[in-house]
């Protein structure tokens, strides 16, 4: 689709499909290992985020945890309750601003990840060996790309609700 009025072409529906598909397999991934681990789902969405901006060098506060998962103040509360109980998580004053606690992972929570993606890591790495450097490069906007799609459709309907 090359612009916003064109319809989907059968070829663009065979994509959804595969994406899908990827969506279904990935929750019950994430479903199985959750439940292995005592961790809902969005427990482990909460850790992501939390890493994600840890990775970037950008702690997050309880109230931006929440904005970004979308949830309630008292329900966030409850998500980083149960994380700091299993041991994964612990609130902490900011070191650049001590008025503010921000939230870091433990090493159990590195673990943790290292336990769920090492081995989907290893077996993508396996799967895309066929690929040369140029179609990983368009896998990558294909992904990019899509992921950006989701977003702004997400963005849309949660403004209509």
């Amino acid at each position: 689709m090359t612009d916003d009025t064109a319809e989907p072409t059968a070829s663009d529906w065979a994509l959804v499909r595969h994406i899908r598909r990827l969506t279904v397999e990935a929750d019950r991934f994430l479903q199985h290992f959750g439940e292995a681990h005592a961790l809902h789902r969005t427990d482990m969405a909460a850790l992501v985020v939390i890493m994600d901006a840890a990775a970037e060098g950008r702690p997050l506060s309880q109230g931006e945890l929440a904005a970004e998962l979308r949830l309630s103040a008292s329900a966030t509360t409850s998500v980083l309750d149960r994380l700091q109980e299993l041991g994964h998580v612990e609130r902490r004053r900011d070191s650049r601003d001590r008025r503010r606690v921000v939230l870091h992972v433990r090493d159990s929570a590195v673990e943790l990840g290292r336990e769920l993606f090492t081995p989907l890591g290893e077996e993508y790495a396996r799967t895309w060996a066929e690929f040369d450097d140029e179609q990983r490069r368009t896998i990558a906007r294909f992904l990019e790309a899509t992921v950006d799609a989701t977003v702004r459709t997400h963005s849309r309907s949660t403004e209509r609700d």
